[in-house]
């Protein structure tokens, strides 16, 4: 696989990392209706491109969080 190590990761985390994408992509598209929408002059899409990137921020602090407490690992069951 190129290199790349795989990461074993217990199904209850593996639910939180995938609903959390849900919600970015989510925001990102949420964010390019509302510019369209608004036609570039509201501020929903600033306050929804912001809401991506906490989401983002999170979703990384989580999976180094994981990764620090062994909840992720790098070996496969």
């Amino acid at each position: 696989m190129l290199g790349i190590t795989q990461l074993a990761v217990c199904p209850p985390m593996k639910i939180v990392v995938i609903l959390f994408l849900v919600f970015i992509v989510g925001s990102l598209f949420s964010a390019l209706y509302f510019l369209v929408r608004d036609k570039g002059q509201g501020t929903r899409t600033v306050k929804a491109l912001t809401v991506r990137v906490t989401l983002s921020v999170i979703l990384f602090a989580l999976l180094m969080l994981g990764i620090y407490t062994g909840v992720i690992t790098d070996k496969l069951q």
